[in-house]
């Protein structure tokens, strides 16, 4: 019987996608908020499409906000924003 892929929803299209196509973004319990390259840290996941344009969408639509339940800082969404981009 083959392996089972575990599918993830993104927050900003709501497409389910393979978990390893996305990007994992964390809010732990100090409340600091960071990607998570190895998806096994400890706290709150978001997972986001590895592409500007879902990233875009996420920010105008204050996704990230409402998923951590809380304000996200500017300089957060930078690092994500420049880690999509050099992907």
């Amino acid at each position: 019987m083959p392996k089972k892929v575990p599918l993830r929803m993104c927050i900003s299209c709501r497409e389910m996608k393979d978990k390893k196509d996305l990007i994992r973004v964390v809010k732990n319990k100090e409340n600091e908020i960071f990607i998570d390259p190895t998806f096994k840290a400890n706290g709150r996941g978001a997972y986001l499409c590895n592409n500007l344009e879902c990233f875009e969408k996420c920010v105008k639509t204050k996704a990230l906000n409402r998923a951590f339940k809380g304000e996200i800082k500017p300089e957060v969404i930078e690092t994500i924003k420049q880690y999509i981009q050099k992907q």
